[in-house]
């Protein structure tokens, strides 16, 4: 009969704990090779780097989702989809004014009750591919941070959550 004893049953799971814990550090690093050897999170990349980013992983990754929902309106999406006619003169700040104002309230409750499948598709759907593709932890709804509808649109007054 095995006897594993208490100590090395705590030391196994601490160090299970460790690596999980290490495993979900963010920012992730999604970027191209950076000149120390590793790749680079979104925050590290130059202005050069996120567009290339953007234009080989997450324009392909929303003009698909975008096209999959409603073929007819996004049958061709470039940058403007989200950053408006600001993105043809090199500007890409976000949040922008350029997609809709959203109520400010945290659990998007008018949004849900004029536009549910809008809401519903971008909650399910949009942030979480976005958030991968930046590298970026989701919103959470007990910290207010991470990436979420407010880090693309404005609140009612502006910028909200840490945006």
């Amino acid at each position: 009969m095995l006897s594993i004893n208490t100590k090395t049953i705590v030391s196994v799971f601490a160090v299970c704990l460790a690596v999980a814990a290490l495993w979900a550090c963010y920012p992730k690093r999604v970027g191209p090779i950076g000149s120390e050897g590793r790749r680079l999170s979104w925050n590290e990349m130059n202005i050069d780097q996120r567009k290339a980013h953007m234009k080989r992983f997450v324009l392909p990754q929303a003009a698909e989702l975008f096209a999959s929902w409603r073929p007819e309106r996004f049958a061709a999406v470039d940058c403007r989809l989200c950053h408006g006619e600001d993105a043809r003169s090199g500007r890409f700040q976000m949040p922008t004014a350029h997609l809709p104002r959203l109520s400010g309230e945290l659990l998007l409750g008018p949004e849900f009750e004029k536009y549910p499948e809008t809401t519903r598709l971008k909650l399910d759907r949009l942030v979480p591919m976005m958030s991968k593709a930046l590298g970026k932890k989701k919103f959470s709804l007990i910290t207010r941070r991470g990436f979420g509808c407010y880090s693309c649109h404005l609140g009612p007054s502006g910028p909200m959550y840490g945006n």
